[in-house]
Formats: structure tokens, sequence, C-alpha cells
């Protein structure tokens, strides 16, 4: 593994920061020559020009700019650190690293992160999509502060976490208005031998939707099964089919994807939960989206 040299990554940083060699040299108290010295035996690590002559002055490269953002983070993130483990309050926005299990439809999302925009401290969100056991394993790791996903931690997955139950709704169907129109009044049986966008097979909500449908004896035509259900939707609005949502974002699916609802049901219920390393959620957003999900934006729906 190749190591990098933090002593020359801050007489770097601060360079940047002071504008010049010279001012950096007055806020390090070192001599000009010595800065200038570590700042070449940094860059012949790098094996890389950070910085250029133009006149009289230096300014950045490319290189020199991408090492910046990365340097800047790196000591922001070092302060951060300092003042959590010293018990004090972390000067700047309040972060929250979501992760967002890839079945979680974006609507919900954003309707359970809304919340965290309404707090009197800022927060900064930092959103990562991606499949469960992936995200989980990063919770686990600290890379994350919580994941939100539609089915509780797999109990075979040895991992110290634990659910909170945010709400659940059921489902409705939707549809373009030519498609839809013909089926709405003899819902749900109007699905029999319809055109149908499903989740892939093994998803939970397929199971439980094919267990639906054959207690009700109802047969659609599978028309095409999607892992994304962002691009399910592209379909629907398209009009190659019925697709499905919760019940809860029923407005919303409606408005940005041109479609009608078909029909409802509470028979199929999808539940999100917030997955976290507390027992007890203390990450103030994270109590936030919590409460919000459970007294406002599930409220009407169990």
């Amino acid at each position: 593994m190749e190591w990098l040299n933090y002593h020359h990554l801050f007489y770097f940083w601060t360079v940047m920061k002071e504008g010049s060699i010279t001012a950096a040299s007055s806020k390090l108290s070192l001599a000009q020559s010595t800065v200038s010295a570590q700042l070449s035996k940094f860059e012949d690590h790098l094996g890389a020009k950070l910085f250029k002559r133009v006149g009289r002055n230096l300014e950045p490269t490319d290189m020199g700019h991408l090492a910046y953002r990365y340097a800047d983070e790196i000591f922001s993130l070092g302060r951060e650190m300092m003042e959590s483990l010293h018990g004090r309050p972390v000067a700047g926005p309040l972060s929250l690293k979501v992760g967002i299990v890839d079945v979680v439809p974006k609507l919900i999302a954003r309707k359970l992160l809304e919340p965290t925009g309404t707090l009197s401290e800022q927060v900064r969100l930092i959103c990562h999509e991606g499949k469960d056991k992936d995200l989980l394993a990063e919770l686990a790791l600290h890379h994350l502060d919580v994941v939100l996903t539609d089915t509780p931690m797999p109990s075979s997955l040895s991992i110290k976490a634990y659910n909170h139950l945010l709400g659940e709704c059921g489902v409705s169907f939707f549809a373009i208005k030519k498609l839809a129109t013909p089926l709405q009044s003899n819902f749900p049986y109007s699905l029999d031998k319809s055109p149908m966008l499903l989740p892939m097979p093994l998803s939970s909500l397929r199971q439980r939707l094919d267990q639906w449908f054959e207690r009700i004896g109802v047969r659609p035509i599978v028309m095409g099964e999607f892992d994304d259900n962002a691009l399910l939707k592209v379909f629907g609005q398209a009009g190659e089919g019925i697709f499905m949502a919760p019940t809860v974002i029923e407005k919303e699916v409606e408005l940005q994807y041109q479609v009608k609802v078909i029909g409802r049901t509470k028979k199929i219920r999808e539940r999100f939960y917030a997955i976290s390393v507390e027992r007890i959620i203390k990450h103030p957003a994270v109590a936030a989206i919590s409460e919000a999900a459970q007294q406002k934006l599930f409220f009407d729906y169990t």
C-alpha cells in the first residue's frame, strides 16, 4: 500500500488556502525555503506537478485542484473527528450518510428524507444506493448512519444492527388513462389477462403479488420484469402495461408519470424500515425521519 505523507499534504493544503508560499510560510511559522522544499518533495512523491508558475506567481494545475479537494475533505473530517471525540458540537452542517436499497421507490426515499430539511441545524445528505447486503456491510463499518429498506435485516447476516419500522401502506395499480379507465370498474378482477409490469420474481414484493393474484384468481399477462423500479415505471408511463407503487405516493406517481389509478388494495402491504447500529436512534436527522414517517407520512395508511 502506498502511504501518504500527511505533513506534506498539510503544507500543500495551507499554501492553497493562503494563496501563496509566502502567506503559508507566515501561517506555519516556517521559512519559505522549507515550505517550498516540502512541496517539491510532495510533488516528487505523487509524480505530478501541483503548481505551475505564471509570471511571478504560482497557480495550481488541474492535478493541484484535484488534490486540494481531497485534502480539504481530509482535514475537514479530521477536525470533525476531534470535535466529536471530545464531545464538542461539530462545526458546519450535520452530515447524514444514508444507504438506500435500490428497490425502495425514489419518491418514497425522497419523502422519508424530507424531514431532514426542517431541522434547526443544517443537514448535509450523503446518499448511496445499492443492494441491501452491500449497504448493511457499510453500515456495520460505520460508513453509513442508516439504511432505508423495504425489508427487515435478514437474521442470517452476522451484523449487529436494529430494525426500526417507519411505516406501512397498501399498494396502488397504475396505467396510462387509455388502459386504466376500462379496468377501474371491476378492480381487481379486471387485472386478469391484462398487461402487467412486475418486479423480479425473487423480490419480496413480487412474491406477495403472486400470492395475492393466486388467491383472487387473477392471472395477468406479464409484459416485463424489472430489477430497476424507476425503469419499470418509465415503461408504464409509455403504456407498456400496469404497474404498482405504494399508495402513500399515489398522487406523486400520477403527476410524475402521467398515469391514472386503476385501484388499490391493502391486502398487499409495503413496509419501510430504517436500519441502524443503534437500538435507540440518537442521530437527530434519523430521529426526525422516524418520527415524521410514523406520525405524518404513513399515519393515514396503517
